[in-house]
This record gives C-alpha cells, structure tokens and sequence, in this order.
C-alpha cells in the first residue's frame, strides 16, 4: 500500500485517469469564482505541502516498483508555486521515478504572470511539459460576471507563454456559462480567444450548480438564465463555427456533455458542426449522455 498523505476531495483531469496524482499544493489559491465548488470545504484552504513530505512520497511509490509514466501535480494551482519549489519537485521526480515520460499541473493563468518564458522552458525540460489552463469563457463581462479574476488578455499572455516555452496546453471552456443573455458572446469571443492562441487541446464542459445557483445568479446580479438543452447545442454551434485552428485536439465528451463531440480542428469543422445541428433539429434521433448519467 502506498501512502499518500491526500487531503480530499481531490480532482484531476479526465485524461489523468492512468496518472499518479501527486498533491503538491491543498486547495486553490484563488478560489473565489462563483461556479467552482471544488475547494470549498474547509479542510481545503490552501496551503502548500513540504517538500520533505513531497519527497516521501515519491520515494515509497518507487519502492512498490510500479511503472509510472505520468504524473499530475495536484491540487487546483500547483503553478503558483515558485519557480524553485517547481524545480525541487521535479528534481525529486526524475529522482525516484526516472521512468516518468510527462508531468501536467492546472494552470490559472495569474500563475504565469510572474514566471518567464525561460523559466517554463526550464521546467519543460525537467518533464513539466502539459498545463490544463481553465480559460472559461473568452469573454470580459462573462469573465467578470463569474469573479474569474482574469480577462482575454491575461488568458491570452499565459497560453503564448506556454507556447513560446515548448510547453502544451489544454483549455476548458464552460458551455452555457454566460446564460442565455450572454450566450452568443461567450461562445463569439472564447472562439476569438483560441484562434489567438492555438492550443494543443481544447475542451468543452457545461457549467453545473451542485451546490444551487444562488452565488451565481448574484454575479450575473439576477439576469443568469441557465441554458436548456437546444440553448446548449446552440451555444456549441455558434463556438465551432467560430473557430479557426490549425491543429487542436477538440474533446467535449466530460460527463457533464450532453452531446458528445470528439475531432480535430479545423479538420474535422464541418463533421462536428453537422452533429450539432442534428442534435439541434432532430433531437430525437441524436444520441445523447442522459441526465442519470452526467455529473462533475
């Protein structure tokens, strides 16, 4: 059994389901948008870990001689760590598991503003090579409305520096987040945002509320309306259509999707465009995720 000194709940990236997830950092160090109930709780205020405890850890997953090929630095922001408290853990890494092809982190994009383009390249070439970028929306009302604390510019700067590093990013954008007031112009403008940046992968959940939509509905000061089905699928249209790039992994298959899109863009543009407007005109014959099924 290998201990690890987790405090829960703990999320990652569906696509890290195979990794090893290790908790560098509790919590998130911002923490304060209206549609994220991950690190409420109390026991998740944020804190950084010890690296003694870091180093521990790492050391008793190599004695079980498991392979471990990736590894995702949990928990909302280990990016706002120091560039040298970064290095220390990446050095403890290639240390004990020398067989680690990848290493990811989320990634706000305030945890750039202060780290150079030589500095990520650095942590690029210690295996710090993938960051999972929570973009949202590109829009400066949406993103105001929710208490992002960023903009399109600042989410612009951060996924430029990624790619000026070597470095690959994968970004989340939430379906449905500006309402129905805000629809067209979320979707308009995070397409604007991902065209500027090209990122390696792209991705698409719907907003959900688990916790009610009362911290919400006071950002958007009342006006929020949540999206229906048709709105969402609508929504959807009006981003692919919008987007121009070159070669992104495009996934919108989170289990909070409905309507399950996979391609590559723009390649594969017209094909999921196509699906979408099936689902938007025959609702019947489009298979789609039940509401049993779907969840955070």
């Amino acid at each position: 059994m290998i201990q690890m000194s987790y405090t829960e709940p703990v999320f990652r990236p569906p696509s890290e389901a195979r990794s090893l997830i290790l908790q560098v950092t509790n919590g998130c160090s911002w923490n304060q948008c209206t549609f994220c109930e991950m690190y409420t709780q109390q026991q998740k205020r944020f804190r950084l870990k010890p690296q003694e405890i870091i180093d521990q850890e790492l050391a008793a997953v190599a004695e079980t001689g498991l392979p471990v090929r990736r590894i995702f630095l949990a928990d909302g922001d280990a990016m706002t760590l120091s560039t040298r408290r970064l290095e220390l853990i990446m050095a403890a890494i290639n240390k004990h598991l020398p067989g680690v092809q990848r290493v990811s982190s989320y990634c706000l994009p305030r945890n750039l503003k202060s780290k150079t383009v030589e500095e990520l390249a650095l942590l690029k070439n210690l295996g710090l090579k993938l960051f999972y970028v929570g973009c949202e929306s590109g829009d400066n009302l949406v993103l105001d409305r929710v208490n992002k604390g960023e903009n399109y510019d600042t989410s612009l700067s951060a996924l430029l520096k990624i790619k000026a590093a070597g470095s690959k990013s994968s970004v989340m954008i939430l379906n449905g987040m500006g309402g129905r007031r805000y629809s067209e112009q979320h979707a308009v403008h995070s397409a604007e945002l991902m065209n500027e940046a090209q990122p390696d992968y792209l991705s698409t959940l719907v907003v959900s509320f688990p916790a009610g939509t009362k911290r919400y509905q006071d950002g958007f000061l009342g006006e929020f309306e949540p999206l229906d089905q048709a709105g969402l699928f609508q929504e959807m249209y009006w981003l692919l259509d919008s987007l121009e790039l070159e070669s992104t992994i495009f996934r919108s298959d989170h289990a909070s999707n409905y309507l399950v899109l996979k391609g590559t863009l723009n390649r594969d543009k017209p094909r999921l465009l196509q699906r979408v407007r099936d689902a938007l005109d025959k609702p019947g014959e489009i298979s789609l995720r039940p509401e049993w099924m779907r969840g955070l």
